[in-house]
């Protein structure tokens, strides 16, 4: 196909530029200036912008074990209808994605749904069990592309520091879920102004910082290659920007709803809200997105964690935590973070593709080039339209972000040459 007068964004060039691409079966084959029709299909995208398709390095999608929050297949068309074309599920389904016959039962199902990219994430633990590592080789050779107890944290350094070594020395990484889970115990929300008026048991920041801050700790004791997961304080970005700059090896990332909301936006006992990390206060807001626009944070992912409409309408203090990302996350950093001038529209999509893919070594995702498989997101930056749940191809049709007003949508998923109309 000829996709004709787009604007252009790819971030590792740099390039922002009204042109055209051509494609051939599932690869770029030509980018241009006024390229002419070969005999192949003519798209115009005049007024649209065409980017590296979206990739997503955290999210879940359940299954297996718990597919009436989510299946496979759900997710991945909610992710294609966000604009992603590669997305990386986490390991805590049940059983948990630490072992070659699970991870390839995942990866064969996904591939029943579409040709997405589809780069599972396992264990670092057995059972996330916090005390046996699992065999890394054995999982890399099998399409694993990083290991992570998220959901889980790590608080055995002993244990850290040997997995760090032996996963970094297969050129792979750890995702860190970083908490201190004895000060995060029984609480809800963040501890604050909000959980003190609700009477709610609050989960202080400190549990965030003070676990990355042992964590950096670790990775400085042997000069290792390490990702923190869902950032959601200020001081947790300080500690990673200082770490960046005694040239610590380390990256990061947030999510949306932690430069969208606060806690302030959490009204009764509504669970809609409810996620982990919690929602914090706005100067941790305002801290997350300076971090983005100085490049202490580096990725945006969705932290997609879909539950039931029933779970999440339970009360606060009973409901799981996490909400349905995928569907959002592009309106919510066009509009918050674009349309307000925090960041480039060439940033926002370094975060939210090329980034992501450097990170994980996705030679296929993140770039517009001669030669590169044709994985594109084709949105209307202006746009305007409203969130409705009830329409997600998630399962998990309930959001914090229901009925709010966004600028800029997905258009197109193209994934290797392959069109999927969003609308």
């Amino acid at each position: 196909m000829l996709l004709k007068n787009a604007r252009i964004i790819n971030p590792e060039t740099n390039l922002d530029k009204i042109s055209d691409i051509r494609t051939e079966e599932d690869k770029i084959k030509e980018v241009g200036e006024n390229l002419q029709p070969e005999g192949e299909e003519v798209i115009d995208l005049t007024g649209k912008t065409v980017t590296p398709g979206l990739v997503d390095m955290h999210c879940h999608l359940r299954e297996p074990g718990f597919n009436a929050k989510e299946t496979i297949k759900t997710g991945i068309l909610a992710a294609i209808n966000g604009g992603y074309t590669a997305i990386c599920p986490m390991a805590n389904t049940n059983p948990v994605v630490d072992n070659p016959s699970t991870l390839i039962y995942v990866i064969n199902r996904a591939k029943e749904v579409s040709d997405i990219g589809f780069y599972p994430i396992c264990a670092v633990t057995k059972g996330l069990g916090n005390e046996k590592i699992v065999n890394v080789s054995e999982l890399l050779d099998n399409g694993a592309i990083a290991f992570s107890d998220d959901g889980r944290p790590i608080e055995n350094m002993r244990l850290l520091r040997e997995a760090l070594k032996y996963i970094n020395s297969h050129n792979a990484i750890i995702i860190s879920h970083s908490e201190d889970s004895t000060l995060a115990f029984g609480g809800c929300i963040n501890e604050g102004k909000v959980s003190e008026k609700l009477g709610l048991k609050g989960i202080p920041s400190l549990t965030e910082s003070l676990a990355i801050a042992r964590e950096l700790e670790t990775v400085r004791s042997i000069d290792g290659r390490y990702h923190f997961a869902h950032v959601s304080t200020k001081r947790s970005v300080e500690l990673i920007r200082r770490a960046k700059q005694e040239g610590l090896n380390v990256t990061a990332e947030t999510a949306p709803h932690y430069f969208s909301l606060t806690q302030d936006d959490i009204k009764d006992y509504d669970a809609k809200y409810k996620v982990n990390p919690p929602l914090r206060t706005n100067e941790d807001k305002e801290a997350i997105i300076e971090g983005l626009k100085d490049g202490t944070i580096d990725v945006i992912a969705t932290d997609h964690a879909p539950h039931t409409v029933q779970e999440k309408l339970m009360p606060i203090q009973n409901a799981p935590m996490g909400i349905a990302g995928f569907e959002t996350s592009l309106g919510l950093t066009l509009t918050n973070l674009v349309h307000t001038g925090k960041l480039t529209l060439i940033e926002a999509i370094e975060k939210l593709s090329y980034a992501p893919s450097c990170i994980l070594n996705l030679s296929n995702q993140g770039k517009i080039e001669p030669g590169a498989q044709a994985n594109l997101t084709v949105m209307d930056l202006n746009e305007e339209w409203t969130v409705k749940a009830s329409e997600f191809k998630s399962k998990c049709r309930i959001s914090p972000f229901d009925g709010m007003k966004l600028k800029g949508k997905v258009k197109m998923t193209i994934i290797k040459g392959k069109i999927y109309n969003i609308g």
